[in-house]
């Protein structure tokens, strides 16, 4: 079994990874159905009307308009990507985006209109999964193309087809050197090799064609600039977030004070001020990294910039001095090499998506990864550092998925700050022992699985249940 990390940690924007980034890129991929379709249909075309039509159900359906869902559909289907909007203010391109999306010489008028032509179907009984969205091309008012998407979480889409099969961004078994699936196994061969999880990771991401320990480097380096970039302008911006909450924006006020009194300050704190900053930026629906998604966005970049700025001096600035550079890419790759090989883990075995299974596969997962990372970073053997992973994820079974008003905002910015304050004592209590434990990694993430298929419904990203449904609007 092998995702890349490249894959796990996406450059996208907010608020969801699985309700904005995913749908995105199913739009856009239906787009280019429609112009292939289009193509093989030239003679007929010219002389037709076109229009496309998206129904949106379970939670997509329920929360979709909360995690800027219709703006994301509108987004794809004019051919833009979540990538491509990394430095774009998408407010102001979505002003102009008209309701014809095919704008080349030669091409059918094929329109989308937002108000009539999205479905937010909330009364069907039956679809394929929690987060899925069906496009169709209606042509002369006749359905000519359909096609279904599953929104699987961390900006992974799959077409209807291939839902429950365990294709996307994985290669074969013998594809690369150590096609761990289990923790068990990534253990004996980190055992039987010598080598560090993070080196595994890697020596797996060299195996792909064309990939090299500089250009995986590079990448991840990449990934890296892009997490503390969000966690800056985080912390330079005040404010309120969007939606109707109107909540205010606390990280920047927080680490103010902090900078205020730094001899008095603790370790949840710093973090609580790091992570919340990403997440403030995620509902505000800018850039961000899926760490291993948009909700838990805050929790990686938290610890490793905590780790970085605050316990080791490294990654003071943007460019450190030549001295440093070596040490902190170091740091920086062997945290986020190992973090990705957890959350492969995790994705493979369980979910990393709220639908699916609540918030216990998303700030849960993220923690785990934070944590598998931090401790390896410290020095771990690899059985401290699954036991780390364990540690962390263990103390968030459980944990129901349950935004108010449907917004990426409560609780999720707040679980982002305890996901890393959690992430941190898993590590040095790891650290503190010798990798020998009770409850393993695989047989929490199984526990994980079981506690997200028994879940209610209500309590997996709907806004039907919890937090949600016990906050009253004045």
């Amino acid at each position: 079994m092998f995702i890349s990390s490249m894959e796990l940690f996406k450059l996208g924007i907010g608020p969801s990874s699985s309700h904005t980034m995913g749908p995105m890129l199913a739009a856009l991929e239906f787009r280019n159905l429609i112009s292939a379709h289009l193509s093989q249909t030239q003679s007929e075309a010219c002389n037709s009307q076109y229009s496309v039509r998206c129904c949106l159900f379970g939670s997509l359906a329920y929360t979709g308009l909360g995690h800027a869902t219709d703006k994301a559909i509108l987004l794809g289907l004019h051919a833009y990507s979540p990538e491509l909007l990394q430095s774009t203010c998408v407010d102001e391109l979505l002003v102009g985006l008209g309701a014809d999306i095919f704008k080349q010489t030669g091409s059918p008028e094929v329109t989308f209109h937002l108000n009539e032509d999205l479905v937010f179907d909330r009364d069907a009984k039956t679809y394929p999964h929690p987060n899925f969205l069906r496009f169709e091309l209606i042509q002369d008012d006749k359905a000519v193309l359909v096609q279904g998407y599953a929104s699987l979480g961390g900006g992974f889409i799959v077409d209807e087809e291939n839902i429950g099969k365990q294709v996307l961004a994985l290669t074969a078994d013998e594809d690369v050197p150590f096609p761990f699936e289990s923790a068990n196994q990534m253990l004996a061969m980190a055992q039987e090799s010598g080598l560090s999880i993070a080196q595994m990771k890697q020596d797996n991401e060299c195996s792909r064609g064309g990939s090299t320990p500089d250009s995986v480097g590079k990448g991840v380096r990449i990934i890296w600039q892009a997490m503390l970039q969000s966690i800056l302008r985080g912390l330079a911006a005040s404010g309120s977030l969007p939606g109707v909450l109107r909540v205010p924006r606390r990280a920047a006020q927080m680490h103010c004070k902090l900078m205020d009194r730094p001899a008095q300050t603790k370790c949840h704190e710093w973090l609580a001020a790091y992570a919340m900053a990403v997440n403030e930026e995620n509902a505000a629906g800018h850039a961000v990294v899926t760490a291993p998604t948009n909700g838990a966005a805050g929790v990686i970049p938290a610890v490793l910039y905590f780790y970085l700025h605050n316990e080791v001096g490294l990654g003071l600035n943007l460019n450190p001095s030549p001295d440093l550079i070596e040490d902190e890419i170091s740091v920086i790759e062997t945290f986020l090499l190992t973090a990705a090989a957890i959350g492969g883990l995790i994705k493979h075995n369980s979910s990393i998506s709220g639908a699916e299974v609540g918030c216990q596969g998303e700030v849960g997962a993220a923690s785990a990864m934070a944590a598998a990372g931090l401790c390896a970073v410290k020095g771990g053997s690899p059985q401290q550092v699954e036991n780390a992973a364990e540690i962390a994820l263990e103390h968030h079974l459980g944990m129901t998925c349950d935004p108010v008003a449907g917004l990426v905002q409560v609780p999720c910015i707040e679980r982002n700050a305890f996901g890393a304050a959690k992430a941190t004592m898993a590590a040095d209590m790891a650290l503190i022992g010798d990798g020998d434990h009770l409850m393993s990694l695989d047989a929490c993430i199984e526990a994980m699985r079981q506690t997200g298929m028994e879940m209610s419904s209500n309590y997996k990203e709907t806004s039907l249940g919890g937090l949600a449904k016990t906050w009253v609007e004045c």
